[in-house]
């Protein structure tokens, strides 16, 4: 845009905040401003959602071909523009250039995908119990979304639940966080040139306090879809389940990885490191508990110091950095806290977790290593969302899945092993949505159902096929010929 502030976009128009602009500065390059954005309000928010109605009653009539290649145009043009989309989103989020561009092109994967499903929407036909009445069923639109997500995956959380909403013909209010506007305006422009009606999609850019707790506590709305911390989840699932709006959590976990005493060292140690620092620890997926029977401790902790040896930690432009800033001054002073807190209650800081000075100034800091830690120690309870993996002992297997299962998190859990007797038992008896086999924690697919157990998640899954139960409703149909 030619305007020196990038603006939000309410019923088909760029629309400029009704408070003051922020700017957006990396935290790779401190002096480095991405860009100012646009800031809503309540009343902005709230004509967002009166839009979103308007616009929502044509889109659901909408023919299933013009859906197809509304999709289909975001997901091709997110997918041509994955260098430069992925470097402005590693430049606002500090992860790597290659993690920014993986980033947006599976970003552009959903967006295609969803535009395939709408394709195979089909309904159910039913004998009824009484003679000369047919039955059918079909899915219909849930209505208005309302999209609040997190700046970790700024493109691609969007994307996975912007594109089932349009895909199964609803309206959306889009929340992104504050910290990664320019993610978020990017996929808004793209989107903004398709053919919708006015007012179907909606970018809202602002305080989570004004326009995330609008967002919550409309009665407008018909479901609202929100991945961040548990804290907050809570409270969106209070304020959703007095208005009665349906409504999806994602809320993080507490991973853990398990190594067997029979493991292939090698993949044992990739999945350690690549799960635990990967997007320097921000991932929700990440294996921050990493739990290590008794023969195989010695030589798999000495083993990922040295690979943790070989990990560049730079600026997330900069060509072969593995790891890039962490997210703001704010969680670095979070993951000093947990480092110091980890040490207090027994902990060994056997390697790692200095904060780095580096040719820009930022917020980059050695991911860390603890051994000697147990699974009620505090780092090994709460999601510290840091480059920090934390080593537990255990005897034997039967020990392990019982410290793996020990937590009020479930979102993903992994399994180091060649025995398939244990990799077997793992799949079944791992209290987790997700479960990898000699596979890393963090690292899932498109097309399949993505969710936790516990406090991870809370509601219909998303991702895949499974999508459809959060962003439709049923509707069962009596004929009598």
């Amino acid at each position: 845009m030619s305007d020196s502030v990038f603006k939000n976009y309410i019923s088909g128009q760029w629309v400029a905040g009704n408070k003051k602009p922020i700017a957006n500065i990396s935290p790779a390059d401190i002096t480095d401003v991405v860009g100012h954005y646009a800031q809503a309000d309540q009343e902005q928010t709230h004509a967002a959602i009166t839009a979103a109605k308007a616009g929502q009653l044509e889109w659901e009539k909408s023919g299933l071909e013009q859906r197809y290649s509304v999709l289909m145009a975001i997901g091709d043009e997110l997918i041509a523009r994955k260098d430069e989309l992925g470097a402005i989103l590693a430049r606002e989020e500090g992860k790597t250039l290659a993690e920014g561009v993986g980033e947006t092109y599976r970003s552009g994967q959903f967006f295609r995908y969803y535009a395939a499903e709408v394709l195979r929407q089909m309904g159910e036909t039913a004998d009824s119990v009484r003679p000369g009445v047919e039955i059918e069923t079909r899915r219909e639109p849930v209505g208005v979304v309302g999209i609040i997500t997190p700046w970790n995956f700024p493109t691609a959380t969007g994307a996975w639940k912007i594109a089932p909403a349009l895909a199964f013909g609803n309206a959306v209010v889009w929340k992104p966080a504050n910290q990664v506007p320019a993610s978020a305006w990017a996929l808004t422009e793209i989107i903004s040139r398709q053919d919708l009606p006015a007012g179907t999609f909606n970018l809202v850019m602002g305080p989570g306090a004004e326009v995330g707790d609008t967002l919550i506590n409309s009665r407008d709305i018909n479901a609202l879809t929100f991945t961040g911390s548990l804290e907050t989840g809570r409270k969106v699932a209070a304020a959703t389940a007095a208005n009665l709006v349906k409504c999806q959590l994602e809320m993080g976990s507490k991973n853990a990885l398990v190594v067997l005493d029979d493991a292939d060292l090698d993949i044992a140690v990739e999945c350690a490191v690549s799960g635990a620092f990967g997007g320097t620890g921000q991932k929700c997926t990440a294996s921050s508990r990493l739990i290590v029977t008794e023969a195989i401790h010695d030589r798999f902790v000495e083993a990922v110091i040295d690979r943790m040896k070989q990990l560049v930690i730079g600026h997330p432009l900069k060509e072969g950095v593995h790891i890039g800033a962490v997210a703001d001054a704010r969680q670095m002073e979070q993951n000093l806290v947990y480092l110091e807190l980890a040490k207090k209650e027994g902990g060994t800081l056997i390697y790692g977790g200095e904060v780095l000075t580096e040719e820009t100034e930022g917020y980059y800091m050695q991911p860390a290593l603890f051994t000697d830690t147990t699974n009620n120690m505090t780092i090994n309870r709460e999601e510290a969302f840091a480059p920090i993996a934390c080593v537990i002992k255990v005897k034997d297997y039967a020990e392990a899945l019982a410290t793996l299962n020990d937590t009020n998190f479930g979102l993903t859990g992994g399994i180091c092993t060649t025995s398939l007797k244990y990799a077997s038992d793992f799949k079944r008896n791992a209290k987790t949505g997700c479960v990898m086999v000699n596979l890393p924690t963090a690292g899932t697919d498109y097309h399949v159902p993505f969710g936790g157990r516990k406090d991870s998640s809370f509601g219909s899954r998303e991702q895949g096929t499974y999508a459809k139960e959060f962003y439709t409703i049923v509707k069962t149909t009596y004929i009598r010929a």
